[in-house]
């Protein structure tokens, strides 16, 4: 099985609770010794996982970046759906999933992948190309959701779009220009919301290849909302119509 690290006491928290027969090894810094590392390494031995004792400087060399917290994993890689097919297959009620097309910055996904599991989401996909991979950053961004949403990705992403539709799955793009607002669009069926890129959108193809464009309504002086935020905001909208009348 293929191990990757994770970092940050939220990440590294929430794989100890999901999946702690994942971890193989957790390193701490040694130096730390507030309540908040004393409850991890609880909960790691209680789950019988390896810990090594590690200084700041050398949990920075591991995982190339000194926001770590004092706590990095080597974890094996957890069993979410890897394809569209395997997901849809398992998926009980209408799926309401996230299609990010383009994201680069992988504060952006992470954030995505945080409000996903917080509404319920069953899968965030983007494509391969020119887009952020699920990299150690945008995994402690996401604050345990990398470890319980799946991330897939696909090579064509207007294919993937309209293999959905196939499959009675409903395409919502959000765009600043479109006609409807968001509280115009129906979410209680299966429904897929489609965001563009931090800085153009979403790309021609992806756009037409949406059902319907709906726009979030802006009331103050900014013209447009971070991508992770407009994700929170739609699919709470989902949520909220999804709830029993």
């Amino acid at each position: 099985m293929k191990s990757k690290m994770i970092f940050g006491f939220h990440a590294v928290t929430s794989r100890i609770r999901h999946e702690a027969s994942s971890v193989e090894e957790l390193y701490v810094d040694a130096e730390r010794n507030d309540a908040r590392m004393r409850d991890l390494l609880h909960a790691a031995k209680a789950a019988g996982v390896r810990i090594i004792q590690a200084d700041d400087q050398r949990l920075s060399n591991i995982v190339g970046t000194r926001r770590h917290q004092g706590v990095v994993a080597k974890a094996g890689e957890l069993s979410l759906a890897r394809n569209l097919d395997e997901l849809l297959d398992v998926v009980e009620g209408p799926p309401l999933l996230l299609i990010l097309d383009g994201i680069t910055d992988p504060h952006n996904l992470g954030a995505c992948l945080r409000v996903a599991d917080g509404a319920g989401a069953h899968a965030v996909i983007a494509p391969k190309d020119r887009a952020v991979g699920l990299n150690a950053t945008a995994a402690k961004v996401a604050s345990g959701a990398a470890e319980t949403v799946p991330y897939i990705t696909v090579t064509n992403l207007a294919r993937t779009m309209r293999d959905l539709k196939d499959r009675g799955v409903w395409l919502i793009g959000m765009a600043d220009d479109a006609d409807k607002d968001l509280y115009a669009g129906d979410f209680s069926g299966p429904t897929a919301l489609v965001m563009g890129s931090e800085g153009e959108g979403m790309r021609r193809l992806t756009r037409e290849t949406c059902d319907i464009l709906v726009s979030i309504p802006m009331f103050g002086s900014v013209e447009s909302l971070n991508v992770s935020v407009a994700s929170g905001v739609c699919l709470y909208e989902a949520r909220r119509q999804r709830l029993p009348k």
